[in-house]
């Protein structure tokens, strides 16, 4: 039987309109024109509805690459991934286009942006450019309440532990190199990306809320642990925070726009929609030390 998480506004005041959409985490915005610079004062408004739902979208966004750009600087610095193809006019915007001749790589496990990091993202921006026409959605864990629905026991022998995190699966984007230059490649990757150690339960540096911190795509490993040991560990607590009850599901619409708080929440793209084209662009807030 889950536990009583605490209740969410349906809508908020402000500059916008706030519509929540998910049981626990996910709303809608309205009332945000993103054909010219957006204003800090709904700027403010944006971030306080993400601080409340973790998981937010907008219909109709339509924006350029740079004014994607500009729209994500206002949240923090901008990182440029070391794996994923990106525009070469803006290395800070991601191109996710999957289809017949590129097929999905990682993104239909469940992860939470970029963690092999020792400072991992705080927020991502995700616009569609083209959907198919099923399958394609995009799921989100709640990982607060999947924290909240821990009992007692469970928390206080999850405490103090730290998961282990590495850029595992994107190491097979080397797999085609000479055996000599991959490991070279690979070797210059973990020097920049050195295995950090993050807690299982993290303190959102915002809200103050406990909530889960794993990873299915980049935990490898707890501290201080065997593999044997550590492994049904990190299964579990996967398991646990992507039940029902704790994920919203976006059905996306071309020109749609959603904003993610990577600190409080986990997310999957199913691959269900082999052969057909998904083209999204991707900008990425850069983050702090999980404590």
């Amino acid at each position: 039987m889950l536990l009583a998480t605490k209740e969410k506004p349906a809508t908020t005041p402000g500059p916008i309109e706030v519509i929540r959409r998910g049981a626990t985490i996910g709303a809608e915005i309205k009332g945000v024109d993103f054909s010219r610079p957006v204003p800090p004062e709904t700027i403010g408004a944006v971030n306080d509805a993400l601080m409340r739902h973790a998981v937010i979208f907008f219909r109709n966004a339509a924006m350029t690459p740079a004014q994607q750009v500009a729209f994500g600087r206002q949240f923090g610095e901008l990182t440029i991934h070391p794996f994923v193809p990106h525009l070469e006019e803006f290395p800070e915007v991601v191109v996710l286009d999957n289809h017949a001749d590129n097929p999905v790589f990682s993104t239909d496990h469940w992860h939470s942006d970029e963690t092999f990091r020792v400072t991992p993202p705080m927020g991502s921006i995700l616009r569609c450019l083209n959907i198919p026409a099923a399958g394609g959605e995009t799921l989100w864990a709640d990982m607060v309440a999947a924290y909240e629905n821990l009992s007692d026991k469970m928390r206080g022998f999850l405490s103090g532990l730290e998961a282990i995190h590495d850029f595992k699966n994107f190491r097979h984007k080397f797999d085609h190199l000479p055996a000599r230059e991959r490991h070279a490649k690979l070797a210059e990757m973990e020097d920049e990306l050195p295995n950090p150690a993050h807690p299982l339960i993290r303190t959102h540096p915002e809200t103050g809320e406990l909530s889960l911190y794993i990873c299915d795509t980049y935990a490898d490993g707890i501290e201080g642990m065997t593999t044997f040991e550590a492994r049904p560990i990190i299964e579990f607590l996967v398991q646990h925070t992507t039940q029902h009850a704790f994920c919203c599901r976006l059905r996306w619409e071309e020109g749609m726009v959603a904003l993610w708080d990577n600190r409080g929440t986990m997310h999957l793209g199913p691959n269900d929609y082999d052969g057909y084209r998904r083209e999204m662009y991707r900008t990425t807030t850069a983050g702090g030390v999980p404590v």
